[in-house]
Formats: C-alpha cells, sequence, structure tokens
C-alpha cells in the first residue's frame, strides 16, 4: 500500500496430492515470508511428514522457518483455531498483524470425522476473511487430497479469494445455515432458569465428570445472559458427553461472527458469552428467523 498502512489480510490456498506438488506450493511461500521486510520468521504448521520434507528441502534455512506440527496447533474446534491464531498473531506477528503462515488442517483427524465437524471447518475458513481483514498477515492454507475428501476442497476453495469459486463469508455462512436444526427430542427436560447449578446437576446425572459438568454449565449460563431476553424454556438433553443445550432468544443474533470474535488483548473483560461457549463445546448453532433466535450447544 503506498499511505503506509498495513496490508489487508491474504488469504490463499493450495491444493495438492503428491509430495511434490506440496514443495512446489510451500517453498516458495515460505521464501516470500523470508523475504517480507520487518516480519518475524514464517511459520509451517502441517504434517510432521510434509515438515520433514520441508526440512530436507530447505537444508540450513530450516533455523529460519519456525515447524509446528498441526496436530499441536489444530487441538479442538474451529472456534478453539481461531482462538489459536488470535494469540499467535498478538504474540508474534509483526507490525499490523504481518508473518506468513502455512497452515495444513488436521484432515484425518477431528476436522475430517464427520460432515457436520467439515462444515465447522469450513465455517471457520470463510470467517477467517473477516476476522483477520485488518491484519497483514499472509496465510497459505494447505489442502492434500489425499486425506482431504473432495466436497471439502471443493467447499474451501469457495472460502478463499482468488479462486474463480470465491463466495463472500457471509453468503457461504448463510449456506451453511440453510438446514433447520433437527427437532428436540420428545423427553428433553426443560429448565425454566438455565442458571449453572442447575444445569450442572443434570448433566452430572446424564454422566458428565463434573469438571466437565462445570463448564457446560457456565458455558449455558453465559450463551443465555448474552441471549436475554429469554423465549420460554431452555431444554436439555443426551448423554454424557455429548449434552446438548438449546435456548430460544426473543431477538435475532444476526451477526455470523458471534462467539468468534476474541476477546480485546488490551487486558479488559467484556462477558464471555458465546465467545466462551465456543470455546467450551464442540458445536455452537445458530438458526435465526423472525421471531429471534434458537442457539444449541453441544459439549461433545
Amino acid at each position: 500500500m503506498t499511505d503506509g498502512r498495513p496490508a489487508p489480510f491474504d488469504h490463499r490456498i493450495t491444493v495438492f496430492g503428491s509430495d511434490d506438488a506440496f514443495l512446489a506450493a510451500a517453498l516458495p511461500f515460505l521464501g516470500e515470508g523470508l523475504a517480507a521486510p520487518g516480519e518475524p520468521p514464517p511459520v509451517a504448521i502441517a504434517d510432521p511428514r510434509n515438515l520433514d520434507l520441508l526440512r530436507d528441502a530447505l537444508g540450513g534455512d530450516t533455523k529460519d522457518v519456525v515447524c509446528v506440527p498441526h496436530t499441536d496447533w489444530y487441538t479442538g474446534s474451529a472456534a478453539n483455531a481461531v482462538a489459536q491464531a488470535a494469540g499467535y498473531l498478538t504474540a508474534h506477528a509483526g507490525p499490523g498483524g504481518g508473518i506468513h503462515l502455512l497452515m495444513e488442517p488436521v484432515w484425518g483427524g477431528r476436522a475430517g470425522r464427520s460432515a457436520r465437524e467439515a462444515t465447522e471447518w469450513i465455517r471457520y475458513e470463510a470467517l477467517a476473511n473477516l476476522l483477520f481483514a485488518p491484519m497483514a498477515t499472509t496465510a497459505l492454507c494447505a489442502y492434500d487430497t489425499r486425506t482431504a475428501e473432495p466436497a471439502v476442497v471443493a467447499a474451501a476453495l469457495r472460502a478463499h479469494p482468488g479462486t474463480e469459486v470465491y463466495q463472500e463469508p457471509e453468503h457461504l455462512v448463510a449456506e451453511l445455515d440453510a438446514a433447520p436444526l433437527p427437532s428436540p427430542p420428545a423427553g428433553a427436560r426443560a429448565l425454566a432458569a438455565p442458571d449453572a447449578a442447575a444445569v450442572r446437576s443434570w448433566a452430572e446425572g446424564r454422566g458428565m465428570q463434573a469438571a466437565d459438568a462445570e463448564l457446560f454449565a457456565a458455558a449455558v449460563a453465559e450463551t443465555a445472559a448474552a441471549l436475554a431476553p429469554l423465549d420460554g424454556a431452555a431444554l436439555l438433553w443426551g448423554e454424557a458427553p455429548a449434552c446438548v443445550c438449546e435456548l430460544r432468544s426473543a431477538r435475532r443474533v444476526d451477526d455470523p461472527l458471534a462467539g468468534f470474535v476474541p476477546p480485546p488483548a488490551d487486558g479488559t473483560e467484556p462477558p464471555p458469552g458465546l465467545w466462551y461457549a465456543r470455546q467450551v463445546c464442540a458445536y455452537v448453532d445458530i438458526r435465526d428467523d423472525s421471531g429471534g433466535a434458537t442457539v444449541r450447544l453441544q459439549y461433545a
């Protein structure tokens, strides 16, 4: 840019199906990061096998690249990955968030274990364009067709600017949320007031360990406070660890980034609300309609 401000988030994708194709994309990208003025060393977050390929190819230059096994970075939900990235940028990036990140999700693990989980990671890819828009970060998302399903790769291409099939994040997320939530089971427990003590007691009665029940109950209470005023009773169902709570708000949520925006790094402490729920729960599903919003939390 010519006005002295940092460049916006540069969100790229590479799709490869061989070791040579991985190196053909990764090496120039890391070289670009090494040559970027004022930036810290680039970071390669990838399958340990691919990290070994990079080390062999880089030789002595390996010391100038931070290598992180992707199983150490992607350790939970998509929302956890947002927190991981935000924390790393705050601690290690250059001015304005300047840094090059090569990022390969763990498609053989959590991210690829179900269609629902894959949907959450595509949501993360789409929302990254909004979450990190002000940052001068350059990310290259690496998709290995030997581990990522064709449908996942096709969806990921739609989440990355510069591809022929790119869609704006709001449109892609709306499409992901177009399917209605399944109806609660007939035996769901109704709670007029979803306070933490009542939810914790119920969760422990469904076989949840005390520590997990505490986290789930806090997530429900924080979400209820953020959604107030509630419309009707909270509904609880499921067995540990996959306990579920559904809350109905009298107002719409609307914001596709709800619960994904990290708290400020300046020491202020806003109510955790949906951010806390997304960090604790495996899934937080939100559906808006003309009468308000339905929010469903599933612990695991």
